[in-house]
């Protein structure tokens, strides 16, 4: 706390316009959540397009995850956020009013590049500001933990509201209708919610340029911007291979991803065993899917705490990885009853494998922070995410090819729970000062 009280006012207000872009740029996917995939079937795509859907989205994503980090740290952060929520305009725009399956592919795949771009440059702008206010020993994860909360607040808000509105409309007497007709058909009352996240994309874009100063670059031709991108992509991947504490976080990044993977795959069926219903599946799930997100914020806004209490970041993320670990295997023991006890039980899990994810993620970015120099913050953020995805992809189609029940759960849970012993030899070493990646 003293900290805090004593930090520049500069390191203040970073972290406060930090926060502020996390919940507007996490705002809008949760809008879309709740009501992308039932747009999709309105418009007549069938379930497999809509997979083609979201895989185009996902590989554009992991496709420009790595190139884009390297932009962000060549070109700078503002630019690249703020070409970021463009992007994300015309994708919302596309999504909520395309009516052809190539519209909607176009406006996934400009969603994907988009979330490429946003990837951890935020977070590099908030370290960087604050590092040059205050010293490279400043105090990160405070801010990191008040993103990681905020991220986690706008996903639930988002979701509930997405959610909502398509309901809303539907309660006057003809209400959906007559906005489709009014639209000739190109709004329905589940592209609100979509419409309304290129609004907020919007203010997000004027945000950024208004406020998301950072120190002047030298000036970049699309020379050097081309063959700076490919530099830093490389020193970012080569920095995971000769620095152990690194090469620690991206395996705990990766464990991440499979247990949440799982929880994604599994849990809605889950949920509709429980409710025999395929409707009332999906709203429990909905209503678990928000609690998740409060669950992460929680333990977001808790890692500073749980750093002192452990002792070091590293004991923390050890503590949020077991924890984590400890969830999915209530969900496992539990996977074959509908017990009421065991639904409760399960419920625990859940929310325990956000809490503990929440808890350790900042604790787990401090120490990547402390090791990476900012020329290649960006590069070490999006190699961390693609460590994530991959390994989320690779566990989803494992826990897919396996039957239903316990094993998939406890084969996520030694996962996580391998995550977590990577954490019990501390490095001991103080984090390299490089020039460079």
């Amino acid at each position: 706390m003293t900290d805090l009280v004593t930090e520049p006012p500069g390191a203040r207000t970073a972290r406060r316009r930090y926060v502020t872009v996390c919940a507007l740029l996490w705002l809008p996917p949760g809008l879309g959540m709740a009501s992308m995939v039932l747009l999709f079937g309105e418009r007549g795509m069938s379930l497999t397009t809509v997979a083609g859907l979201f895989a185009a989205h996902s590989l554009t994503v992991a496709a420009l995850e790595l190139p884009t980090g390297g932009l962000s740290d060549v070109l700078g952060r503002q630019p690249v956020l703020a070409m970021a929520g463009a992007l994300n305009v015309v994708a919302c725009v596309l999504v909520g009013l395309g009516t052809t399956a190539w519209v909607l592919t176009a406006g996934m795949v400009l969603m994907g590049a988009a979330r490429a771009l946003a990837s951890g440059t935020a977070e590099a702008w908030y370290v960087d500001t604050v590092q040059a206010c205050s010293g490279p020993g400043a105090e990160l994860r405070t801010g990191l933990a008040r993103g990681g909360s905020a991220t986690s607040a706008a996903l639930a808000a988002g979701l509930l509201l997405g959610g909502a509105l398509p309901w809303l409309l539907g309660l006057g007497p003809d209400l959906g209708a007559r906005l489709g007709e009014a639209t000739s058909g190109a709004v329905l009352p589940l592209s609100v919610p979509l419409l309304l996240g290129a609004a907020v994309r919007v203010v997000f874009v004027c945000y950024v340029l208004a406020v998301l100063r950072e120190p002047p670059r030298p000036p970049a031709t699309l020379r050097a911007v081309l063959r700076g991108v490919p530099v830093t992509v490389l020193g970012g991947l080569r920095l995971g291979g000769r620095d152990a504490l690194v090469r620690r976080i991206l395996l705990t990044a990766a464990a991440a991803g499979g247990g949440l993977a799982a929880i994604e795959l599994l849990i809605p069926g889950r949920a509709v065993a429980l409710t025999g219903a395929t409707g009332s599946g999906a709203m429990v799930y909905a209503a678990l899917s928000c609690a998740g997100f409060v669950c992460s914020g929680v333990g977001s806004h808790l890692a500073p705490l749980a750093a002192r209490v452990a002792g070091s970041g590293e004991r923390a993320v050890l503590a949020g990885f077991a924890a984590g670990a400890g969830g999915l295997l209530l969900l496992g023991i539990t996977a074959a009853s509908v017990h009421p006890m065991a639904t409760a039980l399960a419920v625990l899990g859940f929310g325990l494998v956000y809490l503990g994810l929440g808890a350790a993620s900042p604790n787990e970015n401090e120490l990547l922070h402390r090791r990476v120099p900012g020329a290649g913050r960006a590069t070490a953020l999006s190699v961390q995410s693609l460590a994530q995805q991959l390994a989320g992809a690779l566990t989803g189609l494992v826990v897919g090819g396996l039957r239903p029940g316990p094993l998939p759960w406890l084969l996520t849970s030694a996962v996580l729970l391998a995550g977590a012993l990577l954490w019990l030899r501390r490095s001991g070493e103080r984090a390299p000062q490089a020039s460079g990646v």
